[in-house]
């Protein structure tokens, strides 16, 4: 096990409940405090394989050639990364693997992330970490989320309290104010709305919530949607992708569905400050929808409180869920909590994953 003060280089690797491809990164950190930042890509799924991959979204599984394909994307994602950084494999410690989500039920004790963290350990020639959320799960815990910990390591010199909101495929708080972390998942972010403009043109997502803005918001459907029992759950709490029905927009125009699901996400936001201790200062946003000019106006717009970009904190925003595992990766090394009773309800803070060496 590592001493309690080394810092290694540590890999990242992320792939979203938005399937759209994978985000490598790499750090340098003690597990606390993160002491430089490496080079960072991200590798974008072919149409043809992300249809082939999503359709098992849901299942409990996937066919092992797919997970096999999945996975050395994953390795030649590591591969491309070391030769940008020009540094030697034996110089990093260890990768941190999420692999893909297909299926989260933490009510049953139950999540599934496939992808081969031994086959990346031995094509490779590096430690892998993986299967983060499964000791959390198993513990009562809801998994998730599990980038709290790296928020709080970057965020450690700002003026609190300050919320880091993730909008990728599911929406997620960090609720930061000195030592007090809260987390949780707070409702749909861009999965509805992404699945909702591919069914209805060619486009993979609302580009600047282009579609949205022309669109009317169906107030109805809306109320019916944040009806879900889920958003008076007290935190913490997580959610699957698909945890909520996209038929109640089925018969609008596109831009009337783009609309009125931006607006069930912003709703979804404005309910997550309910469950906050103290008013934020400030929301600092990460995750593929903080491109969305039009949602982050209407998110400022109904918090009454500035929201920026992560990039405005100095913060890599494209990279940030990455960075995050490659950092659980050396705290699970080190034997130190990568969850909180704060951030998914474990009795106690909690490590987690396994460890595949390379030899």
């Amino acid at each position: 096990m590592l001493g309690t003060n080394d810092a290694i280089w540590a890999i990242g690797l992320m792939s979203g409940t938005s399937m759209d491809g994978i985000d490598a990164a790499m750090i340098r950190t003690d597990g606390t405090r993160v002491l430089e930042f490496g080079p960072c890509l991200s590798e974008a799924y072919e149409p043809a394989f992300r249809q082939k991959f999503s359709q098992y979204l849901g299942q409990k599984t996937a066919p092992d050639d797919i997970v096999r394909e999945f996975t050395m994307r994953n390795v030649k994602a590591v591969q491309h990364l070391i030769d940008q950084s020009g540094m030697r494999a034996d110089q990093i410690g260890v990768i941190g693997f999420h692999g893909q989500t297909l299926f989260h039920n933490p009510d049953n004790r139950l999540t599934v992330q496939v992808g081969d963290g031994d086959l990346i350990a031995k094509s490779v020639g590096i430690n892998v970490v993986n299967d983060f959320r499964t000791e959390d799960v198993l513990s009562g815990g809801e998994g998730a989320p599990l980038a709290p910990a790296y928020h709080q390591a970057l965020a450690h010199d700002l003026d609190g309290p300050i919320v880091v909101l993730n909008l990728g495929g599911v929406g997620n708080v960090t609720y930061l104010n000195g030592d007090e972390i809260l987390a949780f998942d707070t409702g749909p972010a861009s999965a509805m709305i992404d699945d909702w403009v591919r069914r209805h043109t060619d486009q993979q997502y609302d580009q600047d919530g282009a579609l949205a803005r022309q669109g009317v918001i169906h107030d109805d459907i809306v109320g019916t949607l944040m009806a879900n029992p889920y958003f008076d759950r007290l935190p913490p709490k997580s959610l699957d992708r698909d945890a909520f029905d996209p038929s109640l927009v089925a018969g609008l125009s596109l831009e009337d569905g783009a609309a009125t699901l931006t607006a069930f996400t912003v709703q979804s936001l404005v309910r997550a400050r309910d469950h906050m201790p103290a008013a934020p200062k400030r929301w600092l946003v990460t995750g593929g929808g903080r491109h969305n000019g039009f949602m982050l106006e209407c998110i400022e717009r109904s918090l009454q409180t500035p929201v920026e970009a992560v990039e405005v904190a100095g913060w890599r925003g494209d990279e940030l869920e990455a960075e995050a595992f490659a950092f659980l990766a050396v705290r699970s090394l080190k034997g130190m909590p990568l969850s909180y009773p704060g951030t998914t309800g474990v009795p106690k803070p909690l490590t987690g994953g396994r460890l595949n060496k390379a030899a």
